[in-house]
């Protein structure tokens, strides 16, 4: 047996895109959007929600997530909403919201499409309402309430309101 000088390690496999993603709909603890907090029963345990509430709560909670503001989440995680709400004109902002929650919510596997988005205008806060579809599930409606009456285009530094 001859011996090598220098060690001969065997190259990892390198994954291909999409190899490996599971995109069964899986189990999770139930969260409370209002709260911020896992939902909890009347004997203060957290209980179990299917895989499509899990979902659901996905999407909910990545459009309300801005990207790169949370170093717990990766950047493909989350909306660029503040920069969306900025833009100069309500048009240039209704595209840009949609480009930003369709990025979001299309990360993930399970996601078959976004559309149906519609707006309504209220001075500068808008609500904006679209239709998710799962790939195993029907479609869905999400609203949300974006802005907080702020002017768009001024940067004071704060946050938006989502």
């Amino acid at each position: 047996m001859a011996q090598n000088l220098f060690p001969v390690i065997d190259s990892p496999r390198i994954a291909r895109e999409g190899e490996g993603f599971d995109k069964r709909y899986k189990k999770s603890f139930a969260w409370d959007l209002q709260k911020g907090d896992f939902a909890r029963d009347g004997t203060n345990r957290v209980p179990v929600c299917n895989g499509i509430e899990a979902y659901q709560t996905w999407c909910e909670k990545t459009v309300m997530t801005e990207r790169y503001c949370c170093l717990a989440y990766p950047n493909e995680i989350g909306t660029e909403m503040e920069r969306a709400m900025k833009r100069p004109s309500q048009r240039s902002c209704e595209s840009a919201i949609e480009r930003t929650i369709k990025e979001a919510l299309l990360v993930n596997p399970r996601t078959e499409y976004v559309r149906g988005f519609s707006f309504s205008w209220d001075g500068d806060a808008v609500l904006v309402e679209f239709l998710v579809k799962g790939i195993q599930y029907e479609e869905f409606r999400i609203r949300k309430k974006l802005g907080d009456g702020k002017n768009r285009g001024e940067d004071d530094g704060q946050q938006a309101s989502f």
